[in-house]
């Protein structure tokens, strides 16, 4: 079975990182991935995670969304790789909301001066993985629709910055990595589990700097 995630604890350390007049608050878990791989693919990136590392994202993603003024970061480069995906420049990931106005650019100086940070807990409720209604998701196609997720990669790292409306509307796709991939792959082990995260404007709508992309993030353990 998947683990449950609303009132689950997760242990993350917490840095408070300034840079000139600014002063970034970054979360990032207390262990470390033990088996991923998040690297640039074809149409955007992929992902490929076990059950350990699916609950990490599902709870970065929730803190993201209800958190204007942190910027999580999930460390993934070191992790074990997938031997059947292990290909492409490996990625860390960062997601942040759009409140922080954060460049990306400037992740490099804030990921050095990190250090050893202070530990904490994050407890989210159950709704913070919420269900979008079908006409959620048909109004993210209008072309005056403006909360997608943006996408940059800075200093080997993914970075999705979003509004909470944004990440809401994927976050039900992630909760089911976390819950109910497991259950799947215990009843048929070759069951293709995955969620697909739309970054960017769609493509009828999509800009030179930041293309229509994907995070495929897959099941694989």
């Amino acid at each position: 079975m998947g683990r449950r995630l609303g009132g689950s604890s997760w242990p993350v350390v917490v840095s408070t990182v300034r840079l000139g007049p600014h002063r970034y608050r970054v979360v990032r878990p207390a262990q470390a991935p033990a088996f991923a791989s998040l690297y640039e693919g074809r149409l955007g990136a992929q992902f490929c995670l076990d059950q350990e590392t699916a609950v990490m994202l599902a709870q970065a993603w929730g803190l993201a969304a209800r958190s204007p003024h942190t910027i999580v970061h999930l460390p993934l480069r070191r992790a074990k790789l997938p031997t059947h995906h292990a290909w492409g420049r490996p990625l860390d990931l960062v997601l942040l909301h759009h409140r922080l106005a954060f460049p990306p650019s400037r992740w490099k100086q804030v990921r050095s001066r990190l250090g050893a940070g202070r530990p904490h807990r994050v407890v989210l409720p159950g709704d913070a993985w919420p269900v979008p209604s079908t006409a959620e998701h048909e109004r993210t196609r209008h072309r005056e629709f403006r909360d997608h997720l943006r996408w940059d990669v800075a200093a080997d790292t993914l970075i999705l910055t979003g509004s909470r409306r944004a990440f809401e509307l994927e976050a039900d796709q992630i909760r089911i990595l976390a819950e109910e991939c497991p259950a799947h792959r215990a009843r048929v082990p070759e069951t293709h589990c995955c969620a697909e995260i739309g970054m960017g404007r769609t493509w009828r709508q999509s800009d030179r700097r930041r293309p229509s992309a994907q995070l495929h993030a897959e099941y694989s353990r």
